[in-house]
C-alpha cells in the first residue's frame, strides 16, 4: 500500500545523528505542524524506499513525501524548507541549480555524514507529544 496520507511524511535515516538533527529542526520549525516522519528502518520507510526514485538505504538518508510525490536528496530537503514556510522557504530559491550539482553536494555529504556527525545505535525515539506525528 502506497502513502496516501495528505500530510507530508519526511523519511529519514533513523540512525544517523545529522538526519535525526535535521527532523528535530523541522519539528522546531514546523509551525503549523504539519509533517509526520518516519525512520527508513520502519515498515513505512522500507515502503518510502521502494517507490521513492533512485532511493536506497545509503542515498536516500532523507525523503520527502508530499502531494503523492516522492522527493528524494536535495529537491526532498529543497521542498522540505519550501513547506515550512517563514525565512526558511527562501532557501527553495538553490532549486535553480542544476540538480546534478546540488545532488553531488547532497551526495557527498550523504557518503560522510557518520564518519562526520556519528551513528546511534539505535533509531530516534519521540517523545510523547510527538509520538503522533510518526508513522509506520
Amino acid at each position: 500500500m502506497q502513502n496516501d496520507t495528505t500530510r507530508p511524511v519526511l523519511y529519514f535515516d533513523g540512525v544517523c545523528n545529522l538526519c535525526s538533527g535535521m527532523v528535530k529542526f523541522v519539528i522546531r520549525n514546523d509551525k503549523k505542524e504539519q509533517f509526520l516522519f518516519a525512520p527508513l528502518q520502519s515498515p513505512a520507510g522500507t515502503e518510502a524506499l521502494q517507490h521513492a526514485p533512485d532511493a536506497n538505504e545509503k542515498t536516500g538518508s532523507f525523503i520527502l513525501y508530499s502531494n503523492g510525490r516522492y522527493y528524494t536528496r536535495s529537491s526532498a530537503a529543497l521542498h522540505t524548507f519550501r513547506l515550512l514556510g517563514g525565512i526558511w522557504q527562501l532557501l527553495y530559491a538553490a532549486i535553480v541549480v542544476p540538480q546534478f550539482i546540488r545532488d553531488g553536494v547532497y551526495m557527498f555529504i550523504s557518503r560522510n555524514r557518520y564518519k562526520w556527525f556519528g551513528k546511534s545505535e539505535s533509531c530516534m525515539v519521540p517523545t510523547k507529544e510527538l509520538m503522533a506525528r510518526f508513522v509506520g
